[in-house]
């Protein structure tokens, strides 16, 4: 009997736990599961409110990340379709002007602090049907581009901040860390 499992939502993996800060490893193009994975992604970001999702935040240390910056469309009217798979990407230059934005993260729920990124950037990358691509973004869409990035470099946005502003976090850290935080979406609490 062949069974075609139902997209699930994956916990989030969050804060304290080491495969946050490990480098993600290449996908290959046989990849056991790869359709299934991307799609149970795209579930879990929805279902937690996000705009975009990296595989180490769902316990996977592999070279991918999904966004889809449909929201932002209000704001800059050619996102009004953007909804991206990145597979392996390498972002090959950041370009424009530092500018400040809050952000948050799936993988720090209940913390959100402005963090400085350039403007824009140029990445190569593989497409769900492993085609590859080479384009830059700018604004909202680079944005999101570079934080989902980071986490496949095993970086935290938190890592972008004073260290008086991580002194300041460390109680709420701690709390990630222990399971005292709990959001409305399923999280893996580090061992």
């Amino acid at each position: 009997m062949n069974k075609k499992r139902k997209n699930m939502k994956y916990p989030v993996t969050v804060y304290g736990d080491p495969l946050l800060r490990k480098k993600a490893n290449s996908i290959e193009k046989e990849q056991e599961g790869l359709e299934e994975i991307i799609e149970n992604m795209w579930e879990t970001m929805y279902y937690s409110d996000g705009v975009g999702l990296a595989a180490p935040q769902v316990g996977l240390s592999i070279r991918l990340f999904v966004v889809d910056a449909t929201s932002g469309a209000d704001e800059e009217p050619e996102l009004k379709d953007f909804k991206k798979v990145f597979i392996n990407p390498q972002i090959i230059e950041t370009f424009g002007e530092e500018w400040e934005m809050n952000e948050g993260c799936l993988s720090l729920p209940e913390i959100r602090e402005d963090v400085k990124r350039p403007n824009g950037v140029r990445i190569r990358y593989q497409d769900e049907n492993f085609e590859t691509h080479e384009e830059e973004y700018k604004g909202y869409a680079g944005r999101i581009i570079q934080h989902e990035y980071d986490h496949l470099e095993g970086v935290l946005f938190i890592d972008y901040l004073s260290p008086l502003r991580k002194r300041l976090l460390k109680s709420k850290l701690r709390n990630i860390a222990s399971g005292k935080v709990q959001p409305h979406y399923r999280i893996k609490i580090p061992i």
